[in-house]
């Protein structure tokens, strides 16, 4: 089957999209403070709370690349096995919670300098840059995939729609706009995902059908990968998780530590019924189009569905799509503003101007989003690279924070240079030899030096 353009699905998308754009506004106003940018005042509720993390962890890597693209390009049981980190992360986030309301910080760079010193704040804050904007890219694309199989136009112009979007979102209102519409963005998601998966399985002919019309390989536990291999792509999920900033941020901005734990445990219920129904449509989508672009898995998918199921699926995608762009563009600038900026060249700065820094910064780094989303060949790999770079360089010299008390700053520094290090040598300078992910190798060179480094140096220094 050939995916065609459906333009009735653009008043879908286009109307969510305004409606977005309202709210956002409207949310805006409350502004008061940069807490209230970053933090959206510590004020957000239950229900709020669940559907901003929610959204922003499925956000564009699971509409464009993880779930979907695994299903799509490998089969469907390696598709399934990808919830798997995201679980056993989300647990472990439960207990780390409170600690991280705790320390209070608007970033990451901030918890790690409390632990390892100022030096460790500016590594933090390039390793979070260089991983965010790779992040940024990937929803920048997903958007171009969006207006690609509603207008017909290139997915190169979409991309350059979907990065102008995605900027302006970021910039007016910060967190106390982006929260409220990701719950909306994330209720609406579910009911459609739900309605369309039995539809799709109507249209693709039945579970029989569909399986006959994919490889066979599809249909193995591990698809065409090796198990070292399909390592490789559950690993990055897992460690970027465990030290999202996004994450942090949000449970930081929970009214209180009962409040982030139940909107923990609907995160949870929300991954159990979004990511399976997404892997189960893209694989439907593998027997239907037979050469597209992974990432497309899904969201072609609308344009066979009826118009108005359809509708809703590409709204909602294209809504998740948003929020993973807006948060995480807005995550990496408030980096450079209070990371390096606020701290080393405008330590007098007012409230306002940092504020207006943050904004003058999602611009500039939105434009660097969209430069190295042409980088990468498809989605799926620029997302390892992404959830990568961040895992290795900073989640175990951020966890070792709350959990290994003897950790010192030489042995946290070690890590994270090793980390991010290891990282691009893999990706770009050695081109992933034997076509694994760089993360089989940077992670556990990350925590081996984290280790050893720590207990060499234990005796010299005293950690912070």
């Amino acid at each position: 089957m050939e995916l065609t353009n459906n333009p009735a699905l653009l008043w879908y998308v286009g109307g969510y999209g305004i409606v977005m754009i309202i709210l956002g506004i409207y949310f805006s106003r409350k502004i008061k403070n940069s807490e209230d940018f970053i933090l959206a005042g510590k004020g957000l509720g239950t229900f709020v709370l669940a559907g901003t993390l929610l959204a922003t962890w499925t956000g564009s890597g699971s509409i464009t690349g993880g779930e979907t693209s695994m299903a799509y390009t490998y089969g469907i049981i390696p598709a399934l096995i990808m919830t798997i980190p995201t679980l056993a992360g989300i647990t472990i986030l439960y207990f780390v919670a409170p600690k991280i309301r705790e320390f209070g910080k608007f970033t990451v760079s901030g918890i790690l300098e409390a632990k390892y010193g100022k030096t460790a704040r500016m590594i933090a804050s390039i390793i979070i840059i260089l991983a965010f904007v790779g992040i940024v890219s990937y929803a920048m694309t997903g958007l171009g995939f969006v207006l690609n199989v509603t207008t017909g136009m290139s997915v190169e112009i979409g991309t350059i729609i979907g990065a102008i979007l995605i900027i302006f979102l970021a910039t007016i209102g910060g967190l106390r706009s982006v929260a409220p519409t990701d719950a909306i963005s994330a209720f609406l998601a579910i009911i459609g995902l739900f309605i369309a998966l039995p539809v799709m399985f109507s249209i693709a002919g039945g579970w029989d059908q569909i399986t006959a019309n994919v490889p066979e390989q599809h249909l193995t536990a591990t698809g065409t990968l090796t198990t070292v291999q399909l390592l490789g792509f559950l690993l990055p999920s897992f460690f970027l998780l465990l030290g999202d900033q996004n994450m942090y941020q949000r449970l930081a901005a929970s009214k209180g530590g009962s409040t982030g734990k139940k909107a923990q445990i609907g995160w949870l219920v929300g991954i159990l019924l979004i990511t399976p129904t997404i892997s189960l449509i893209a694989f439907t989508s593998r027997s239907l189009f037979q050469d597209i672009d992974p990432g497309m898995a899904l969201i072609g998918t609308t344009t066979v569905l009826p118009t108005i199921v359809g509708g809703i699926l590409l709204a909602a995608a294209a809504a998740f799509i948003v929020t993973t762009g807006n948060s995480y563009l807005l995550s990496a600038a408030t980096n450079v503003t209070y990371d390096i900026i606020g701290k080393y060249f405008k330590t007098d700065a007012t409230d306002r101007q940092l504020v207006l820094t943050t904004k003058i910064f999602i611009v500039l780094l939105g434009v660097l989003s969209f430069i190295l989303g042409n980088y990468f060949p498809t989605v799926l790999e620029v997302q390892m690279y992404a959830y990568t770079v961040y895992g290795a360089g900073l989640t175990p010299a951020l966890l070792a924070v709350f959990f290994w008390k003897r950790v010192n700053a030489k042995g946290g520094i070690s890590s994270m240079i090793t980390g991010v290090g290891t990282t691009l040598i893999w990706e770009v300078v050695l081109s992933k030899p034997f076509e694994l992910n760089s993360v089989i190798i940077a992670i556990p060179v990350a925590v081996i030096v984290l280790i050893v480094v720590t207990l060499m140096t234990t005796d010299q220094t005293n950690s912070k």
